[in-house]
């Protein structure tokens, strides 16, 4: 018999996707699963909208963050298997069917992922950019990933339960990556399934890209450096992005050279940088093509290797800061 699933969703001032994310939900071709909602203290009126929905509404009172709201669902379910996602996430019709065969086929020691679609809700460039983006970052590595992100996470109850969760005292963002390298140091494998898709309703600008850039590095950036693995190849924060920030920070230290000394010959080692870039993201240039064809590759590329990496290095300073003033607490907190 197929198990049954408790696909848990934390909102949080979530009115403007929240009805789109529970009518995909409700859609699922799978007839053995319930839809919990936890509502994690919103102040916009995303609860009377859930209310209009058939899924299980608990509301916590007070804002606690994602991985307390996560919990206290997964508390209050029945299922036999736990799929988490986001608020601002569209499953598939077949996202829980897949989710079941692959977590079946695994078995309770693994912890089931999947990712985005390759393409999003919109159309526009910013969020099909990140969307392909984390598409073939979370799965380049094939089914051995770093980490198994919440927005398509399937976990036995009886493990998590076992395990304790996620942490809450923690970092507002990636509490998934915690979580992920706490299960495989507790012996559990990580288990990427591509066909495990949702898509994601990224709204972005460039200026909300750019924004979550910076904010996702610099978070990002504490968790690695208390983690001991910031030159790790992990998902979004891949062994590509970071090299496409280093050279970058190469590219800007040329031209800051090339000025000051007066000496306009140091630049002829730009496209050298560039190429060199180029080769070593050469993955993602490749999904970027395949996905959107040759106009799309060369505005990505453009911007992937000009304002991106800016974004995320600015990010990834502000987190080197906080970590060494005292952001490292949040850290200890989950050892």
């Amino acid at each position: 018999m197929s198990p049954f699933i408790s696909v848990v969703i934390p909102n949080y001032n979530g009115r403007a996707t929240i009805a789109s994310c529970l009518e995909a939900a409700l859609a699922s071709r799978y007839d053995r699963f319930e839809v919990i909602v936890v509502d994690d203290g919103s102040t916009d009126d995303s609860v009377s909208i859930i209310e209009r929905f058939p899924c299980r509404l608990v509301r916590l009172g007070r804002n606690r963050g994602p991985a307390a709201a996560r919990n206290e669902g997964a508390r209050q379910s029945r299922g036999d298997l736990l799929f988490f996602t986001d608020a601002d996430c569209l499953l598939k019709r077949d996202t829980l069917a897949a989710a079941a065969r692959s977590a079946a086929a695994a078995g309770p020691d693994f912890i089931v992922g999947g990712t985005y679609t390759r393409r999003p809700p919109q159309d526009g460039f910013y969020s099909l950019f990140q969307s392909i983006f984390i598409n073939y970052s979370e799965t380049k590595r094939g089914g051995r990933p770093d980490y198994v992100a919440t927005h398509a996470m399937a976990v036995h109850a009886g493990t998590f339960r076992k395990n304790g969760g996620f942490a809450e005292n923690f970092l507002p963002i990636i509490e998934d990556v915690d979580y992920s390298h706490r299960m495989r140091r507790a012996g559990y494998g990580l288990l990427m399934d591509p066909a495990i898709q949702v898509r994601h309703i990224f709204n972005f600008s460039l200026r909300r890209s750019l924004a979550n850039a910076v904010r996702k590095s610099m978070y990002w950036t504490m968790y690695s450096i208390g983690n001991g693995d910031l030159l790790e190849d992990s998902g979004t924060a891949s062994v590509e992005l970071k090299a496409n920030v280093a050279a970058f920070a190469v590219s800007a230290g040329l031209v800051l050279v090339a000025v000051m000394s007066e000496n306009p010959v140091v630049l002829t080692a730009l496209p050298a940088v560039f190429l060199a870039n180029l080769i070593v993201s050469r993955g993602l240039l490749s999904a970027f093509y395949r996905s959107q064809g040759t106009r799309f590759v060369i505005a990505a590329t453009l911007y992937y290797t000009i304002l991106y990496p800016l974004a995320v290095g600015m990010g990834s300073l502000l987190g080197a800061v906080r970590y060494f003033g005292g952001g490292r607490q949040a850290l200890r907190e989950t050892d």
